[in-house]
């Protein structure tokens, strides 16, 4: 069953490409979205009743490569597909080949099989074809800035997986398997040495498809092109970057001598609040959108590596929370650059009165990454921070201070009047389309802070209590933090010659290279005290 998640998908868009023509190809692709859909939900089901597992060629136990659909991977299958429904929606008007069609449905299969796979080479297979079709789709409309950014990522993800692939290979020089829970199972028994080249290797290519620090130069370029599709961009930051969270998930664990969790702390804290420094300091508004992703990305980590239970389910909501937000900012932004003509945060003004019904959207999306009250990302960030010591919980504040300057920035494009003469009605000129695939993911940032402890049960199968005070208590730390983020943008961002000087930091792919090698050796060096 679970491998016709990844191959149906494929098959799709192989015959998209070949039998249809570009105008029936966005139809297909749509009513076939739907359908799969429909049955990443039919699977989410059936996992809560137990993990499905597949044996590929029916070799059973650790000799064959064994797919898994269990609580976890089934939601991101789920999300996944969603997602790609909803790209396929915002797209159905918009003029793209038969090509595109087929890159995003392979690109699909293959974020699915990453979800599903617990064979450490078919992980490396899976990313690597995913780099290459990704890179095309930035380089889609082959102007010079795009075509750089594509390759600047093909280059730094092919070198990165090196990283990863090397330790795979020791890995299985060591224990004689490839899959994560049966090399577990050996390194449990094994002494701590025979582990920490594997883990220093593997976890700095996963730290690149993290977009750690200092290993993230390649996300604004990828997700912040100015020539990608925006649903590229939308789904790159989404649900692409949550494949790099999953495999440090499912991968850390494996080393049972290694207790990376302070380590990686440590990185996502730094992550965040590096991420959203860079993000204040931009005025592009898909580059704000980038570093925020980095930023954001930092956040989940950190949720992930605090050490207690509610942090960690609250940092795999937050997981779901981002792809809900950012997806909507990102389409958002698609149709706010095409009406302007411009990407600069300074030069686009009212758009609540030119599009409302996107201007709703923005602000819901806003609103949640910020972690207003009701909101979705307040509820995780609620979660994130429940039971963390005092100096935790100041920097989590500083990076929502953060994040709260700078959609204090962006949301000004929502507001004044539209320079010049606007035409037509309200929203005319955005089809229903795009509309509709905006408006259903702000819904859910609204929907999913409403009902979030229903939700995270529904998801996880896990029931978190909050205390109404601690909640009180943390919705007047954002009030103050928005008053106080207000004054700061007012007085010193505006005008700050530093930030414009940040501005201008771009590690290109030389400096990049030498990040890998000072991440691997750092993470070498923690895993030899740890």
């Amino acid at each position: 069953m679970l491998p016709y998640f990844v191959i149906v998908s494929i098959i799709i868009g192989v015959f998209l490409y070949v039998f249809s023509t570009a105008k029936a190809a966005r139809a297909v692709a749509v009513v076939a979205q739907a359908v799969l859909t429909g049955f990443a939900g039919y699977l989410f089901f059936l996992a809560k009743d137990g993990d499905i597992v597949t044996h590929i060629g029916d070799y059973e136990g650790f000799l064959g490569m064994t797919l898994i659909a269990d609580t976890t991977s089934s939601v991101f299958v789920a999300l996944t597909a969603f997602l790609f429904m909803i790209a396929a929606i915002y797209c159905f008007n918009d003029d793209f080949s038969k090509l595109f069609w087929f890159l995003m449905f392979v690109w699909q299969g293959l974020i699915i099989g990453i979800f599903l796979t617990r064979d450490l080479f078919n992980i490396f297979v899976l990313m690597e074809v995913a780099t290459v079709v990704i890179s095309i789709l930035i380089m889609y409309k082959r102007d010079n800035r795009s075509m750089y950014d594509g390759m600047f990522y093909l280059m730094t993800g092919i070198i990165a997986m090196q990283f990863y692939l090397f330790g795979v290979g020791y890995v299985y020089k060591v224990t004689g398997v490839l899959d994560i829970d049966a090399a577990a199972a050996i390194f449990a028994e094994l002494p701590k040495s025979s582990q920490i080249l594997p883990f220093a290797l593997m976890m700095t290519g996963i730290a690149l498809k993290c977009a750690i620090l200092p290993l993230f130069s390649w996300l604004p370029k990828a997700h912040g092109t100015p020539s990608a599709p925006p649903a590229v961009s939308a789904l790159l930051s989404g649900i692409y970057i949550k494949c790099g969270v999953y495999m440090l998930m499912r991968i850390q664990p494996m080393f049972a001598a290694i207790d990376a969790s302070a380590f990686f702390l440590v990185f996502g804290i730094i992550t965040g609040i590096a991420g959203f420094i860079l993000a204040m300091s931009q005025s592009d508004i898909k580059l704000i959108l980038a570093y925020h992703t980095v930023s954001q990305v930092g956040l989940i980590v950190t949720g992930l590596s605090i050490g207690y239970n509610y942090s960690y389910i609250g940092g795999l909501y937050h997981a779901i929370n981002h792809a809900l937000f950012k997806s909507t900012l990102f389409l958002s932004a698609g149709v706010i650059i095409k009406a302007y003509g411009t990407r600069s945060v300074y030069d686009i003004h009212g758009v609540f009165r030119r599009f409302p019904l996107v201007g709703v959207a923005t602000i819901l999306a806003i609103l949640g990454i910020t972690g207003a009250p009701l909101m979705n990302g307040s509820i995780s960030k609620y979660f994130i921070m429940f039971g963390t010591t005092w100096y935790i919980s100041a920097l989590l504040i500083l990076m929502n201070l953060g994040t709260i300057i700078s959609f204090i920035k962006y949301s000004s494009v929502l507001f004044g009047h539209p320079e010049g003469e606007v035409s037509g009605e309200p929203g005319e000129g955005v089809s229903v389309g795009k509309q509709a695939a905006i408006l259903i993911l702000g819904t859910l940032c609204f929907l999913g802070g409403i009902f979030g402890r229903e939700f995270i049960y529904f998801l996880f199968n896990v029931r978190l209590n909050v205390d109404p005070a601690g909640y009180l208590e943390k919705s007047a730390i954002f009030i103050a933090s928005l008053f106080g983020g207000y004054l700061i943008f007012r007085y010193y961002v505006k005008k700050s010659v530093l930030l414009k000087r940040i501005r201008e930091i771009d590690l290109g792919f030389r400096e990049t290279c030498i990040s890998l090698g000072g991440f691997f050796g750092v993470a070498l060096l923690v895993a030899s005290f740890l």
